[in-house]
């Protein structure tokens, strides 16, 4: 230090002045840039508290309206198969349908449940000449639905030749369970029974002897 700044340093010092030198600057900026890190760390993290749950409930909106959107497909493309399996148009169901590799069918005419599904030509135009004339429809009763699976338990209010046989009601009591591979939702299990109208006691023993 000269003896200018030596004088200077002893008159401040002598009147109750602080005095700081060059050397005391760096010590200055650093403390006041912590106190502004741990400001602006302070205002973050308000920030992120304040936006995470807005965040969730986004997600959980969003995860909602896509089930939404899927049971509503379903359930139309549902529709539009009963109708053309009890028509006889297999061409028409085969478009609506996506079948599951493990797919399981407990048909209402009973017996064990079948796996898989032959979708050969021959088999479809077997089953085009089994059922005939007929149509159908939907009332669903109780839908869930979940990320990845859906389950509809309904009504199918049809209609239909069958077997030969006249013209008649074939409503069914029905639950399919559909299961999400990638983007596309497919049929993973079809139970079906024609038990829609209340039957006696009696009725339901001779059922059950077979």
């Amino acid at each position: 230090m000269t003896a200018i700044g030596q004088l200077a340093r002893t008159i401040y010092t002598q009147r109750g002045f602080p005095m700081f030198t060059v050397a005391d600057a760096p010590t200055l900026d650093t403390k006041t840039k912590r106190r502004r890190s741990k400001t602006i760390s302070r205002r973050t993290a308000m920030t992120l508290a304040l936006a995470a749950p807005l965040s969730v409930h986004s997600a959980q909106a969003s995860s909602e309206a896509d089930g939404d959107a899927a049971l509503a497909d379903i359930i139309q493309r549902t529709k539009e198969q009963a109708d053309a399996f009890m028509s006889g148009d297999m061409k028409r169901w085969m478009g609506l349908i996506r079948l599951a590799d493990d797919f399981t069918l407990m048909q209402p005419f009973g017996g064990p449940a079948s796996h898989g599904f032959d979708d050969s030509p021959e088999h479809l135009a077997e089953l085009a000449a089994y059922f005939r004339n007929g149509g159908g429809t939907l009332e669903v009763e109780k839908s869930y639905v979940s990320d990845d699976m859906i389950v509809l338990v309904m009504i199918e209010r049809q209609h239909g030749e069958v077997g030969g046989l006249p013209d008649q009601e074939w409503s069914l009591r029905v639950t399919q369970v559909y299961r999400r591979n990638g983007q596309v939702w497919q049929l993973a299990h079809r139970h079906a029974d024609p038990l829609v109208n209340k039957i006696s006691l009696e009725q339901a023993a001779a059922l059950a002897r077979g």
